[in-house]
């Protein structure tokens, strides 16, 4: 399938292919090419940089720290933050949510036995946690929603996570297009990534669109952090006074 060349002053209205039914094994595939890619362009960074500042400025807990990532896919995102709570002697309790049955399936598949992390099947703007998380991640995930959908996810996470929440996407911008376009062919990257990707990278956000859609979820440009990190990551993220 071809890419015609997108309008970056504005989303692309395309749709991608692992947003469509697939089989377990090619979603398995995908995702595990996305992982691969995750490490190679260090998109764990903006992450684990925000857990060290809000660990940081936080007092210290008398309870493990709870911490969701939502739209979790292969789940190397909670790994690692399951190494880095690991590497700071830090209890954690670690969830990882998508709406995909095979996605948590597969995440469950490729993590340790030994780990702790609960996986969960669930639509986010219904899911009620048990006990409601400190912090809620999410990676790779706004950009696959509608706008009024991310408001409502910013609300959600206003209203459930305690001490704040990351957004961790993808920055729209043709520089990236056209890099990962060609990337991902030469990493011989799945053929959905490599049509993803670029769809992903137009189908995503510029700091002006988080702005209005923070404000739109009742949230002031002077409550939010929006941050770029190389390589095409957009990041916006609320902290909460403990």
């Amino acid at each position: 399938m071809q890419l015609s060349a997108p309008d970056f002053r504005q989303r692309a209205q395309l749709t991608e292919l692992m947003d469509a039914p697939c089989s377990r094994d090619v979603l398995r595939a995908c995702l595990r090419d996305i992982a691969r890619t995750n490490r190679w362009t260090f998109a764990y960074r903006p992450l684990l940089h925000w857990l060290d500042a809000v660990i940081a400025s936080a007092p210290a807990f008398g309870v493990p720290l709870r911490i969701l990532d939502v739209g979790c896919g292969y789940g190397d995102g909670l790994r690692r933050i399951e190494h880095w709570a690991g590497s700071r002697g830090l209890p954690v309790e670690l969830t990882g949510l998508d709406l995909n049955p095979d996605a948590t399936a597969i995440a469950l598949e490729a993590t340790s036995a030994s780990s702790s992390i609960q996986w969960v099947t669930a639509d986010i703007l219904t899911y009620t946690p048990e006990h409601a998380p400190h912090l809620v991640v999410s990676s790779l995930f706004t950009h696959h929603l509608g706008e009024d959908q991310i408001v409502e996810f910013i609300r959600w996470m206003e209203e459930h996570a305690q001490l704040g929440w990351l957004i961790n996407d993808l920055s729209r911008a043709p520089i990236p297009y056209y890099l990962f376009r060609t990337f991902a062919k030469l990493a011989r990257l799945h053929h959905f990534v490599q049509y993803d990707g670029p769809v992903s990278i137009a189908r995503s956000f510029v700091a002006a669109d988080w702005v209005r859609m923070c404000a739109a979820a009742g949230l002031g440009s002077e409550c939010v952090e929006i941050q770029a990190f190389k390589p095409a990551r957009l990041c916006v993220s609320r902290r909460k006074t403990p």
